[in-house]
Parts: structure tokens; C-alpha cells; sequence
């Protein structure tokens, strides 16, 4: 009871000392900041919310984005402890409903599609309505979905509530990326850091909420599992009703009157793909997706094999602590020398690591056991990915046009969920066809092949 009540409050208490400690002028500018005119001169890709020298600054952070930012961050770690608590309920739920096994890939795989299918109409709204009405409706859909989850009766009623899951987290993280993005440009030198510590939250929230939902499973069932996510998804609608609306208003509008008047019929994702940077982007999306459904389908397949469920279930945990201390290094790397030098090197230690496995399994090193030099490889890939997380973000937050950010972001997570729909199957299917360490190669392939575009197509930042 402590705990839940700390969960609920805590979100409040945040936003209580935000407005003590903010001085009436500034809040009232985050909340209702004003363009300036288009005559003015002033270029629209010049931060309008930039930080004024004389604004109030906490540990050398800006108070209008460090008091924004630790409030979005704590009540992100509230949410991903429910997710992580739903996570050992995945592989039990269809038994507990008297499903086949393929309901868990339905439990699984149907929020992708909706993530797919809905990517492009939430970033529009997103730009359009606000971050902070679709953060609101996205977690209360989500809130809703997880314990129409848990109440399903039956395969119709699932598919409905992990549809409704895809769409709430659609609206949800659209609006979410868009309010770093706009967070990033009042402080352009801590956007690396800024969205480390984001990636940082929610895997050490996923850590804590696994060991609760298991023994919520092992207690009172797995369908229970479900209903930690709507307990967290409720807390953090609570937590999101505080933030402040970063969407300039007008902004959207004046940009898409101007993009109407040069291109009537152009898409905005057609504008972008069409530009070799958003080209890169995305296939280095697509290749991190890969990465991630080999270690879904792949690699504990291999780790079981070499050491049993226990050593899978270990080196699984392993990678959840190297990704986690990968993600700071990656945030501060991107800060201090660049995003897309960052994403390259990081890129090509994971694409290297995947890369290596078969010879690991076949031919490792003289004294050095299969197991270990798997083992090793998973770990390097794990903390790679996880550095190379902030890096693609932070470039693509950085080439979003004015006005189209939520849009822009959501172009690459679009092909990336993509990606993530087919690679299980198509890594399992290679798994049967050549061996166990063909899927990992693959994966790692994959992931130089993005690092190459990221190379070709995308400038280095001028520092």
C-alpha cells in the first residue's frame, strides 16, 4: 500500500516543487510561449525555445528542461515497472486463456501492427493537437488495453485489447519523442544525455518489474501480470497531466500551410525518404530491430543449448545490465563527439559482435569454452545497441523539419517495427536451414549494412 500511494504521489510532489521553485515568468513561457514573427528575420530552424542566459539552472541544467525532463523520467520509471512486470507472463498467457501456443505470438506481435499501421496518422496528430493530449489519451488507451488484456475471455476479445494496446503506445510515444525533441532544443548540448537517461529508466524499470510480475504470476496468475501495466499506465496518466505543453502554437500550422503552398500533394514521409540522411536513418532502425528479434528468437535458443534454461535466463539478464550500462556512454558519446560518429562505432561493435558468433560456437579462441565466447559476443552486442540508441535518435530529432518533428521521428520507429514484424520468423526459418549460428551472422550483417548507410548519407555534425 506504501508503495502504490509513493507511485501516485510521487509524479504530484515533482510537479509541486516545479512551480515553487520556477519563477512565474518562466512557467507561464513554457506553457504559453510565444512565436516570434516571420518578418522578425529569425530562421524557423533556430530553437525558439532556446534557454535564456539569465534562466535559473539546477546542477548546469536549465530549470524549463530539467524540471520537465525529471518529471517525464520518473514517471516513465513508474510505467516500465509495469512493463517489466507483464514480461515472464508472455510465454504462460495463451495457456491460462486455453489458447494454442500461437497466442503468445499474437500477444506479442499485434501491438507491432498497430504501431505499424498507426505510426503515420499519430505523428501528424501529434503535431497538429500537442505532445501532451496525445501523451494523455495514448497512456489512458494503454491503461484501458492492458486490463481488457487480462480479461480476455478468448482469442477475438485478445485480438481487440492488443490492438488498442498498439494504438494507445502509438499516440503515446509519438508524443513522448516529440516532447524530448522539443525539450532537446532548449538545451541542444544535453540531448544526447537527455534520452541516455530516458533509455537508462526504462531498462532499469523493465530489471525491477520482472522479479514483481513473476511472483504476481506465480501468486495469482498470468492474466494478473497485465493488470501491473494498467496500475503503472494509470499512475503515469496522473504524472503526464503535469507536464507543460511543449508544441508552439501556430507553429504546426504555419509550417504545413507553407509546405501546402510549395508541394500541394506531397506526403510528408515520401519528402522525407526521398532524402538519402532519412534513408540512412531508417535502415539503421531496421537493423537495431533485427538485432533485437534475434535476441527474442535466437539467442536464447543458442544459450539454452550451450548451458541450459538457466544460463539462457542469465546471459539474457547479462545483456539487460551491459545495455543498460551501454546507454550513458552512448548519451555522453553523442554529446561530446558527435551522433553519427557515435552510432557508426557503436554500430559496428554490436554488427561485429553478431557477426562473430558462428565462429565463436564452431572455433573460439584456445582455452576460452563456447559458452564463454557466445556469452562475451552477446554482452558487446547488448551494450553497443544500447549506445548506439541515443546516437540515431538524437540525429534524427536534429533533421526533423520545423513543425513535422512527431512526424519525421515516427518515420524511422515505422520501419523499424516493420522489420521487427518479419525478422522472427525469417531468423527462425534461416535458424532451420543453417545452422544455429546463421540467424546472429545474419543480424550482425545487417547492422554493419546500417552503419554503411549511416556513413554514406548522413553529414557529420558541424561542432
Amino acid at each position: 500500500m506504501c508503495l502504490s500511494v509513493l507511485l501516485f504521489v510521487a509524479p504530484a510532489a515533482l510537479q509541486l516543487q516545479f512551480r515553487r521553485a520556477v519563477p512565474h515568468s518562466v512557467a507561464a513561457a513554457l506553457h504559453t510561449p510565444k512565436l516570434a514573427p516571420k518578418s522578425a528575420g529569425i530562421a524557423r530552424s533556430t530553437p525558439i525555445f532556446a534557454c535564456s542566459t539569465r534562466e535559473a539552472q539546477t546542477l548546469g541544467v536549465p530549470d524549463s528542461v530539467g524540471k520537465p525532463l525529471v518529471l517525464l523520467l520518473a514517471t516513465q520509471a513508474i510505467l516500465f515497472v509495469g512493463v517489466g512486470a507483464c514480461l515472464p507472463a508472455l510465454p504462460l498467457y495463451g495457456a491460462a486463456l486455453g489458447l494454442p501456443a500461437s497466442a503468445t505470438g499474437v500477444v506479442i506481435s499485434t501491438p507491432a501492427v498497430a504501431l505499424l499501421l498507426l505510426s503515420r496518422a499519430s505523428g501528424g496528430v501529434v503535431d497538429s493537437v500537442g505532445r501532451k493530449p496525445a501523451m494523455l489519451v495514448g497512456m489512458a488507451a494503454i491503461a484501458i488495453s492492458d486490463a481488457g488484456t487480462a480479461l480476455a475471455t478468448g482469442l477475438p476479445t485478445l485480438l481487440v485489447a492488443r490492438l488498442g494496446l498498439g494504438a494507445g503506445r502509438s499516440l503515446s510515444e509519438s508524443g513522448e519523442r516529440a516532447f524530448l525533441s522539443d525539450l532537446a532544443q532548449r538545451a541542444p548540448e544535453l540531448r544526447g544525455r537527455a534520452l541516455a537517461a530516458q533509455q537508462a529508466v526504462a531498462a532499469a524499470g523493465i530489471a525491477v518489474g520482472a522479479p514483481i510480475g513473476g511472483a504476481v504470476v506465480e501468486e495469482y496468475g498470468a492474466p494478473a501480470a497485465f493488470l501491473c501495466v494498467t496500475a503503472a499506465a494509470l499512475a503515469a496518466l496522473i504524472g503526464y497531466s503535469f507536464l507543460p505543453e511543449t508544441l508552439e502554437p501556430g507553429a504546426a500550422a504555419d509550417d504545413a500551410e507553407a509546405a501546402t503552398d510549395d508541394e500541394p500533394d506531397a506526403d510528408a514521409w515520401l519528402e522525407l525518404i526521398a532524402e538519402p540522411r532519412w534513408r540512412a536513418l531508417a535502415a539503421a532502425e531496421a537493423a537495431s530491430k533485427i538485432g533485437t528479434a534475434c535476441k527474442i528468437a535466437s539467442i536464447p535458443v543458442i544459450a539454452a543449448s550451450l548451458g541450459g534454461p538457466t544460463a539462457a535466463g542469465g546471459l539474457l539478464s547479462a545483456a539487460g545490465v551491459a545495455g543498460l550500462a551501454g546507454a550513458p556512454v552512448g548519451g555522453y558519446a553523442t554529446d561530446r563527439f558527435g551522433a553519427r560518429a557515435t552510432a557508426a562505432v557503436s554500430g559496428t561493435l554490436s554488427g561485429a559482435a553478431l557477426l562473430a558468433v558462428p565462429a565463436a560456437l564452431t572455433a573460439p579462441p584456445e582455452g576460452v569454452e563456447p559458452a564463454a565466447a557466445f556469452g562475451g559476443l552477446v554482452l558487446c552486442w547488448a551494450a553497443g545497441v544500447a549506445a548506439q540508441a541515443p546516437a540515431l535518435t538524437a540525429l534524427a530529432q536534429r533533421a526533423a523539419p520545423p513543425g513535422k518533428t512527431a512526424t519525421a521521428l515516427n518515420l524511422p520507429r515505422a520501419v523499424g517495427d516493420a522489420a521487427f514484424i518479419v525478422a522472427p520468423a525469417a531468423l527462425g526459418a534461416l535458424t532451420d536451414s543453417a545452422g544455429a549460428g546463421a540467424a546472429p551472422a545474419a543480424a550482425g550483417a545487417c547492422a554493419l549494412l546500417g552503419v554503411a548507410a549511416l556513413a554514406a548519407w548522413v553529414e557529420p555534425e558541424s561542432r
